[in-house]
């Protein structure tokens, strides 16, 4: 079982070398996250974009780049696309985002001539290191569907559980977060907490356990839990935080970010590969972690 996000890299070591191809590689963090990721031999990289800018950067910063591939493309929709393309035609095995937006980059992934789309819902899935919390913990989907409904919940916990699968969390606890933990019917993320609790015990959430509705503190605190008579195996337990929607994933990890100086890593899953995807403004050591996630993933 993984506990610590740098035990991704040696997971990573483990496992046939994949190549990662990277959209709009033109960026400082961007690059060196990936040189480190094959530095480490997690991956072999082909960076698509600006050749001319990411050589100027790997200069400035002393980057060794002679060892990777550089696909010229300026355009940032073209280079996407391209990314995309390698994929499809098996020169890469997954997918990240350098300087571009997210929407720009899913919109190349899920293009039906590129191949890569599924009947799978794509939801996003970070994994934070907290360090005033005993493992690591998940936070879906605070980055790809805006208001889940429990339809979509259902398709968001199940790509999660694969990922924490992958991690060696072999049963993995599920809290649908609300405001509240006690089912209010003025509250429709209460009601979707207690169908999806109910449809694992009954099997047809397979792979983990589900309690909920469960608030913020008494799913991380097993002390806040019993304080107010909740008596639940995930308090206090959980590996996956599901959040009702996207602004409350949006708002809630980048509190662990910056208020909690917690670590990250994060991908969509959903696709035929993994995209790595996270903030243009995270660290480079996040999306070293976020490489390496990919690269067990795929």
């Amino acid at each position: 079982m993984i506990r610590k996000l740098e035990e991704l890299i040696s997971l990573a070591k483990e496992r046939q070398k994949k190549t990662i191809a990277i959209a709009a590689a033109q960026d400082k963090v961007v690059l060196e996250a990936v040189v480190q990721a094959v530095k480490d031999n997690i991956v072999d990289a082909i960076l698509v974009g600006d050749k001319k800018r990411i050589l100027s950067l790997g200069e400035e910063l002393g980057l060794d780049l002679s060892n990777m591939r550089i696909e010229d493309e300026c355009d940032i929709n073209k280079a996407a696309a391209k990314a995309v393309d390698l994929v499809s035609r098996g020169e890469a095995q997954f997918l990240m985002k350098g300087i571009l937006g997210t929407a720009d980059l899913l919109k190349a992934v899920l293009n039906k001539e590129a191949g890569l789309k599924t009947s799978n819902l794509l939801s996003h899935v970070m994994i934070y290191e907290v360090p005033t919390y005993h493992k690591l913990l998940f936070l879906t989907d605070g980055g790809m569907v805006p208001y889940p409904e429990l339809k979509d919940k259902i398709g968001i916990i199940n790509n999660a559980v694969k990922v924490a699968h992958s991690l060696q969390i072999e049963k993995p606890m599920v809290a649908p977060i609300c405001a509240v933990e006690v089912v209010n019917p003025s509250m429709q993320a209460t009601l979707d907490a207690a169908a999806l609790a109910t449809m694992n015990k009954r099997g047809q959430i397979k792979g983990c356990i589900i309690d909920g509705p469960l608030a913020l503190d008494n799913a991380i605190s097993k002390e806040a839990a019993h304080h107010k008579g909740i008596v639940s195996e995930v308090a206090g337990e959980t590996d996956i935080l599901l959040v009702p929607n996207i602004e409350a994933g949006n708002f809630l990890g980048k509190s662990l970010t910056y208020f909690a100086q917690a670590e990250s890593a994060g991908v969509i899953v959903g696709a035929k590969c993994p995209v790595v995807l996270v903030s243009r403004a995270d660290s480079a050591k996040s999306k070293l972690y976020s490489i390496a996630l990919g690269a067990v993933l795929v």
